[in-house]
């Protein structure tokens, strides 16, 4: 005998609750964020690594009297430690980021659940991605709020508008480190897909900072002298290495902008382009290392 309509809906409700349903794209999304967020909430050493920087930047800003000069000038003092920093930070945030759950066999997950290469790297790049800008933001934010506090009167006149010392280039200066360490960051996370080994994983990010911190910029150099790049074609040149176009971009939308007079020392434009370049580049091949 044929059970019952009523009997088969009650039936077919059952078995569904039986079955687990497939997580939506963003909840995954989500919970490998939320992972790498309590991730870096445990591990010490990203704490040591914040301080170490915050101790520098308030360090420079105390010694270079930008507390009581401007910020204008905090922001050149700071430009060229960052350079160096900044990087060692964000490589030091992502280097192991796919390697350790490689090595831990989380990996594995792929064949058993519903995860594709695609969301591993972009839930590992965004929690990732959010404690790089908090070691690098808060530093920096700090370091104007003692500005703010202890500049002279006409600091805090500039308070509302840009000007020879506005706290709005100081801010400029704050997003752009950041956003210059985000694309390291994607950088870092890219080798960490490509290696097998940590010693293999810290000996190709060492690689990758002097490429990044000296060769991108040497091989600029020598192209200029070479005349292979024009004198109107380095303006957007200094695209193609994110040192150079983070300095650029510093140099031309706050020391520039400030004065007022002066060549122009980089394409804002093509810089940001560069920039999101090697981000998306880095992280397309993330995703191919996690597929592989």
């Amino acid at each position: 005998m044929s059970p019952e309509p009523g009997e088969k809906r009650a039936a077919t409700a059952a078995e569904a609750q039986r079955e687990p349903s497939t997580p939506s794209t963003g909840h995954r999304l989500w919970t490998i964020v939320d992972r790498e967020l309590h991730t870096v909430a445990r591990t010490r050493t990203f704490y040591l690594l914040a301080a170490a920087l915050a101790a520098v930047v308030l360090g420079i800003t105390w010694i270079g009297d930008g507390f009581t000069a401007g910020y204008l000038p905090t922001t050149v003092d700071l430009l060229t430690p960052l350079e160096l920093l900044v990087p060692i930070v964000a490589v030091a945030f992502g280097y192991r980021a796919i390697l350790g759950d490689e090595l831990r066999g989380e990996l594995d997950v792929l064949e058993t659940y519903p995860v594709s290469p695609r969301e591993i790297v972009l839930g590992v790049y965004a929690g990732r991605a959010v404690g790089v800008a908090v070691a690098i933001a808060v530093p920096l934010a700090l370091a104007a709020v003692g500005i703010a506090l202890g500049g002279e009167d006409p600091v805090a006149i500039y308070a509302t508008h840009t000007g020879a010392d506005s706290p709005i280039l100081f801010a400029r200066f704050l997003v752009l480190t950041v956003l210059f360490g985000l694309v390291l960051l994607a950088v870092a996370i890219a080798i960490s897909a490509l290696v097998g080994g940590t010693r293999s994983a810290l000996a190709l990010a060492v690689v990758a900072l002097v490429a990044l911190l000296i060769g991108f910029d040497l091989a600029l150099v020598y192209g200029l002298a070479e005349g292979v790049i024009g004198d109107a074609d380095l303006l957007y040149s200094l695209a193609i290495s994110p040192l150079s176009a983070y300095r650029g971009l510093v140099l031309e939308t706050t020391v520039v902008v400030a004065s007022g007079t002066g060549p122009r020392v980089a394409s804002p434009l093509a810089s940001l382009v560069g920039l999101a370049a090697w981000t998306v580049g880095s992280l397309a091949v993330a995703i191919w290392g996690v597929r592989r």
